[in-house]
């Protein structure tokens, strides 16, 4: 079982909840740190319950694992080889576990009235933006403001000689909706879990929060997901839960490299590269399949490769994104260089915060003009 050390439980009431909507909060909560080992889940759920009576006589955690299946929660898989089974999350956890990043890190912030993200661009559209001008020849008669159009008619005119004329039309502007394609790095190297501290959870809260939102709210928009360590790769929404830290080094350029290599078959003008990060970057793969490694201060030749994708990635109005979360002034230096290098920015945060830090970029970023 693993080491609890680090994770504070606290007692909540919810009197309005049935049990098993209130256990199935601390499942989705829990299984996000477990990387969606179900047993493991069940098996905190069990301590939890010894420390805070989570369950009653009347309501069990059994009761609570039957409902889990019934309801499509969770399955049974079986081997085929020696037919023993193992309890798996399904597509439906997954969904709601994205859910719930989403109402923890965006339903925190202020949110905007229209649902959408617009561009300073105005003209036939296809948002509204409630602002008015003068009808003009070729305008649209759909756009017409009938209601504002009748008011100018009545001021202009008045009640006893009452006439529409060309005139008294306004049309209401419209927005372009921008799109957005975003390719989200998340590093995997060993250093998300060192000290006791345990990074790897709130970044795949958070792509889980983004992956929801864009998915729901701003469907237009692209997201992609890579993780980077000795090597980088991509994944699918659906694997966020699962993601596991491994023992890498920390291979920035190969994330870089396919980030840009993802958006370069987007078709979307606006284009940009998030990267959540801890550590300097430390390996590089060479051209013949070796991995030059140094863990050991800012080595020269792999910053310098990180400097040189920065650069590579501003030639082609791709601005990255560094979320660092450690606070080492050590790496000040390195980040400052490299956004330079960009013209993009940088965050040097704790794991507090992150969430909001990238929600509200991502949302500025959404607003800026299409080129």
């Amino acid at each position: 079982m693993t080491d609890r050390k680090g994770f504070i439980f606290k007692e909540y009431e919810a009197p309005h909840q049935k049990p098993f909507d209130r256990l199935l909060e601390i499942f989705k909560e829990l299984i996000t740190y477990t990387s969606g080992d179900v047993d493991e889940t069940l098996d905190w759920m069990r301590q939890l319950d010894k420390e805070y009576q989570l369950t009653t006589p009347e309501y069990t955690l059994e009761d609570f694992e039957a409902e889990l299946k019934e309801k499509g929660y969770i399955k049974e898989d079986i081997d085929p080889k020696d037919g023993s089974g193992a309890l798996s999350i399904t597509p439906k956890t997954e969904r709601a576990i994205r859910q719930q990043a989403l109402n923890q890190i965006f339903g925190k912030l202020k949110r905007s009235g229209s649902g959408n993200h617009k561009t300073k661009h105005t003209g036939q559209g296809d948002e509204h933006n409630g602002e008015f001008r003068n009808y003009h020849y070729g305008d649209s008669l759909e756009r017409i403001s009938m209601t504002e159009s009748l008011r100018n008619a009545q001021i202009n005119n008045g009640v006893d000689d009452f006439k529409l004329t060309e005139d008294d039309l306004v049309v209401e502007e419209t927005s372009f909706k921008a799109q957005m394609s975003t390719v989200l790095m998340i590093d995997i190297s060993h250093s998300m879990i060192l000290y006791g501290e345990d990074r790897i959870t709130p970044a795949k809260k958070v792509a889980m929060a983004l992956a929801e939102l864009i998915t729901t709210r701003y469907p237009k928009d692209t997201l992609d997901i890579l993780v980077f360590g000795n090597d980088a790769w991509a994944i699918s929404i659906k694997d966020l839960p699962y993601l596991k830290v491994g023992p890498f080094h920390t291979n920035t350029v190969a994330g870089l490299q396919l980030a840009m290599d993802m958006l370069r078959r987007k078709r979307n003008t606006n284009k940009q590269i998030f990267m959540i990060t801890d550590g300097k970057p430390s390996c590089i793969r060479e051209k013949d399949g070796s991995y030059y490694k140094n863990s050991n201060g800012l080595d020269k030749y792999i910053v310098n490769k990180c400097y040189n994708m920065a650069a590579q990635a501003r030639k082609l109005h791709i601005p990255i994104t560094t979320f660092m979360i450690a606070q080492d002034p050590y790496l000040r230096s390195f980040v400052e260089h490299f956004t330079k290098s960009n013209q993009g920015k940088a965050f040097y945060t704790g794991l507090k915060g992150l969430g909001e830090m990238i929600f509200t970029d991502y949302e500025q970023n959404r607003k800026k003009r299409i080129r």
